[in-house]
Formats: C-alpha cells, structure tokens, sequence
C-alpha cells in the first residue's frame, strides 16, 4: 500500500489516496474531483478540468500516466 495526495496528482489539497497500485489512487483522485466539482468546490476546478481531458484522450495524457505511474512506484510502501 501507497499513499499519494490530491496535490502529488495535480489538484490543490492534501487529501490522501491510499493504493495497492498508481491506478488505485488515480481512480480515488477521479473520484475525490468528480465529488468536489458536485459540491461545487471551485478550487479542485482546474484539476478536474486536466482529469476530464485525460480520459477524453488517453493517449495524448501517456505522458502524465507514466509520470505517475513511476513517481508511485518510487514511493516507499506505507
């Protein structure tokens, strides 16, 4: 297990994701935005914004997804 925060994944706040994988807690930030946008948490706005074009268009976001699939990886174990 690994933690990774909302602002280790491009959003604005500290709010842990804990993951046995890098798309464990890429699934938890998805999630964590997509329930600020509904609050209507305009801080998280940007971040959600990037999410939504990453999974629009996956392969140009290659770059990002590796980037934190190893920056995961590099992570001690929790």
């Amino acid at each position: 297990m690994k933690t990774m925060t909302c602002r280790d994944l491009g959003g604005p706040c500290d709010l842990a994701h804990h993951g046995e994988s890098a798309d464990d807690v890429i699934n938890a930030q998805d999630q964590h935005l997509k329930a600020a946008e509904k609050a209507g948490d305009a801080s998280h706005q940007e971040a959600r914004d990037a999410m939504k074009g990453r999974w629009r268009h996956p392969k140009r976001a290659m770059g990002w997804y590796k980037a934190t699939k190893q920056a995961f990886a590099d992570l001690p174990d929790d």
